[in-house]
């Protein structure tokens, strides 16, 4: 990908709109790993096609993909807690796709994966704590809950007996949050670095056929460009509607 003279050519927009869509929907069959961690921090697969997308196509394009995938979810599923966790989302998304496509970027050797997958890895596990413990959480107690931290006490107790309103942060960002997202990256950075050859030279392939050279490249790339924006437009729109006007 790295030969295309524009950025955002046919190739690209097609891959984008094609990763939003597959994140989006792995994002949606999420599961409880109830077992292991309280019942609301659901696993799903979604990162691996985020960070597939992300190498191949580059910081940008897994931006774009991780607002597909939270657009996406919202029109199918809505929100819960009035968009904050779909927030907590973005940001955690940002936290990786950002520093690991820039590393990816600048050094496309197998090393080089590695590093990014580490890096973008720490990062967004940082995010993730940072949100619950800035953001999520505190927005769950005080509008959801009114204030009080019982409801989630009372979902962690199976696990965490001792837990308190005092010591709740200490058993949920560092025994619950932590361990769960570096497992979400570990799981995705491993499947990801197995197959993401195979995917790139699929998508190589699919540059030749959406991306000829020779008159019309621009016209085709502007058509997809404005199909793609007008999507976006539609998604937004309909998570909008989904909340205020049917939810």
């Amino acid at each position: 990908m790295s030969n295309d003279r524009s950025y955002f050519n046919s190739t690209r927009i097609v891959m984008i709109a094609l990763f939003g869509a597959l994140t989006g929907l792995l994002h949606i069959a999420k599961f409880p790993l109830s077992f292991a961690f309280p019942s609301f921090l659901e696993f799903d697969f979604s990162d691996l096609t985020l960070f597939i997308g992300t190498f191949a196509l580059g910081p940008l394009s897994g931006c774009l993909i991780v607002i597909v995938k939270i657009l996406i979810k919202l029109v199918c599923v809505g929100t819960a807690n009035m968009f904050v966790g779909e927030l907590a989302n973005l940001l955690i998304g940002f936290a990786f796709v950002i520093p690991a496509g820039l590393l990816y970027q600048r050094f496309r050797t197998l090393k080089g994966a590695v590093l990014s997958l580490v890096v973008g890895s720490v990062c967004s596990v940082a995010a993730a704590i940072f949100a619950n413990r800035f953001l999520l959480i505190p927005f769950y107690v005080e509008i959801m809950f009114k204030g009080s931290f019982e409801p989630l006490l009372g979902m962690m107790r199976p696990l965490f007996p001792a837990i308190t309103e005092g010591n709740f942060y200490a058993f949920y960002l560092w025994v619950s949050v932590l361990p769960f997202n570096v497992m979400r990256c570990l799981i995705a950075s491993l499947l990801c670095f197995l197959i993401y050859k195979h995917v790139s030279r699929l998508i190589n392939r699919l540059n030749e056929k959406l991306s000829p050279k020779g008159e019309g490249t621009k016209t085709r790339t502007l058509v997809f460009a404005l199909v793609f924006a007008a999507v976006l437009v539609l998604l937004a729109a309909f998570a909008l509607l989904r909340y205020f006007v049917f939810e």
